[in-house]
């Protein structure tokens, strides 16, 4: 009997499973919208690493492309350089564990396993965007200006999780507080030059949360 061949993957299947996160529940011509964006982006991190931000115009990112593209895709440079592909899946993540366990615990399971999923597959590109928001003081205000914003991921999940339409007070601070921690142990990993494990870092973030910075 011949042996069976292995099944050739499609080519527009990712065989990368931190890859897949954000295309899983996407149609190919998401996905392709979506592979334009990281192309998009990876030009940014290159060109930006090489010659600065401020020497980095939007019409060399979008070389591959177009300006109208690009801006069709990135408002703005900082929404162009952070990237929000993965917040599906740290939403699916969030409203996967457990109803009745408190949220912070949640945000602290789910965070710690999805970072250490990228940092097998996506390193570079955990790293590279963090360390440019850290360097470049625009980069690192776009962080909470953007449509990037964390506090939005949080605040989604957390609305969604608690059945209401609309976010109480409670949960728009509670949103804020999470955010800015996380956001602040992703930015001392790259100023630090990944010295310490993000991972470890951002579980120590949540547990000063969790005590209610009782260590401070």
């Amino acid at each position: 009997m011949t042996p069976q061949q292995p099944t050739a993957a499609r080519p527009d299947v990712p065989t990368n499973p931190v890859r897949a996160m954000p295309e899983a529940p996407l149609s190919l011509r998401e996905r392709k919208k979506l592979k334009t964006r990281q192309t998009v982006r990876r030009e940014a991190y290159r060109l930006i690493s090489e010659q600065g931000d401020e020497n980095t115009t939007v019409e060399q990112i979008a070389a591959e492309v177009s300006p109208s593209t690009c801006f069709r895709y990135f408002a703005t440079k900082e929404e162009l350089v952070l990237p929000d592909e993965y917040d599906p899946a740290v939403i699916a993540a969030l409203l996967a564990r457990p109803a009745d366990e408190p949220f912070l615990t949640s945000c602290r399971e789910a965070m710690r396993d999805l970072i250490r999923q990228l940092l097998r597959h996506e390193r570079e590109g955990l790293f590279t965007p963090m360390r440019l928001a850290a360097e470049v003081p625009a980069l690192r205000a776009g962080v909470y200006r953007s449509s990037n914003n964390p506090q939005q991921l949080f605040l989604t999940a957390l609305t969604r999780r608690a059945g209401v339409e609309e976010p109480t007070y409670e949960i728009r601070v509670t949103a804020a507080a999470i955010a800015a921690a996380t956001t602040e142990a992703l930015l001392q990993w790259a100023a630090d030059d990944r010295r310490e494990d993000v991972a470890d870092l951002v579980d120590r973030t949540f547990a000063l949360l969790e005590s209610g910075f009782a260590g401070v």
